[in-house]
């Protein structure tokens, strides 16, 4: 990383190895604690900072196990327990703090569509879930990590945050949606797909409420806070992280009476294509098709109607399949971050206040239910001869970028 160029590493802390049983009664594991000591130590020396995740899907088993994990308000005490745990050991040197990545990501593909752990969805869905509930589960996951997220805020700012002079945040992870047509309906439906994707986060933290169209198609199945809580929600961040990867054409779709699920409740069919033809380019993800302006786009709206927070852009790339060659061409990745970075450029000279930049990923990774079919590294790991590293010609890409006199572009 220091060879390429970067000066900021974002990695996450798992929690069951800090905390093995999932909370403070069943002890810290020291080992943990060291072993993030040295990574955080090594980075500093390199001048990196770090920017550390809190949570990233891996919730401690015992608390699933316990109380059905987020299902339950007893994690937001288990999960601010953790958080603080890690403030105490490594705030004097982590400056940049993240508590969720993409809660919207976790309550859809955890319990929406069963596809992540803990692999819930309703029972009538073709999809291999064991118990669920697709219409309201999403809904409650999603709130208790937004409570979650609000209540480790407010003990960093009144506790550590003083004296260790870190930043706090969350990322949202957002899809771009544009309108299929120019139709009304169309575009109506696409404003929805937006708020129930990208507002359904950002407008709890903005007004300390759900946005009015999931209050509206949700109804009695959407969480309500308190006063006291929608007050600690208000303003609970210092900056908003965003993953963006691709965006959808959104089209209007009938309201289901029944069988609905929380990727039905906002009544718009979403599709990458329009006559046939892809919105851009697709990696090998089912999920990305790449359309560059849209992450300029989503950005613009933020500003515009978020009060113009600072944003870090956490993820944003590309992935080609594993097809065993080991290439280490891949020129669509360079054209990819090429392009990206040109839109945040136009966005920041627009008035956006975007701080910083996280490609995903530096090295080729196990992603998710994908595993190891693909793969989105700008280093390459060659999984069958003891994990060597190679860099890509998008690392050698970076490293010509980030040592370029930029006054000179």
């Amino acid at each position: 990383m220091k060879d390429i160029g970067f000066d900021a590493y974002r990695f996450s802390i798992s929690w069951s190895r800090v905390l093995p049983g999932g909370n403070l009664s069943s002890g810290i594991n020291s080992q943990g604690i060291v072993y993030y000591d040295n990574l955080i130590n090594e980075l500093l020396s390199k001048g990196l900072k770090p920017f550390v995740t809190l949570f990233h899907y891996d919730l401690p088993e015992s608390l699933e196990n316990a109380y059905g994990g987020f299902l339950s308000p007893q994690i937001v005490k288990d999960f601010t327990d953790f958080a603080e745990v890690c403030f105490k050991a490594f705030g004097d040197r982590v400056k940049y703090w993240i508590t969720l990545n993409g809660p919207s990501i976790f309550s859809q593909q955890g319990y929406t569509k069963g596809l992540y752990a803990p692999g819930r969805c309703s029972n009538w869905l073709p999809l291999n879930c064991t118990g669920g509930d697709s219409s309201t589960e999403p809904y409650l996951v999603f709130h208790h990590q937004l409570l979650a997220h609000a209540a480790t805020v407010k003990v960093y700012r009144e506790k550590y945050q003083s004296t260790q002079g870190g930043h706090i945040g969350l990322i949202q992870a957002i899809d771009w949606v544009i309108p299929l047509s120019q139709s009304t309906a169309d575009i109506d439906a696409a404003s929805r797909a937006i708020a129930f994707m990208l507002d359904w986060c950002m407008e709890p933290l903005n007004s300390g409420s759900y946005p009015v169209e999931m209050v509206h198609y949700v109804g009695e199945r959407l969480p309500k806070f308190s006063k006291e809580q929608s007050d600690m929600m208000k303003n609970s961040f210092d900056f908003v992280g965003i993953n963006y990867y691709s965006t959808a054409y959104a089209t209007d779709a009938e309201c289901p009476i029944e069988k609905k699920t929380y990727l039905t409740d906002f009544c718009a069919e979403l599709t990458y294509e329009r006559d046939g033809i892809p919105i851009g380019p697709k990696a090998a993800s089912e999920w990305i098709y790449l359309y560059p302006q849209g992450i300029e786009e989503v950005l613009l709206y933020i500003k515009n109607k978020f009060n113009n927070p600072v944003i870090y852009i956490t993820e944003n790339g590309y992935d080609d399949f594993n097809d065993g060659k080991g290439s280490l061409e891949d020129q669509e990745r360079i054209d990819c971050y090429i392009q990206h970075l040109s839109f945040v450029q136009s966005a920041i000279l627009n008035g956006v206040d975007v701080k910083g930049y996280f490609a995903w990923s530096l090295l080729d990774n196990f992603e998710w239910s994908d595993g190891y079919t693909v793969r989105f590294g700008i280093v390459y790991v060659n999984y069958t001869d003891g994990l060597k590293r190679y860099p890509k010609d998008s690392a050698k890409w970076f490293k010509r970028f980030l040592h370029q006199d930029f006054k000179s572009h």
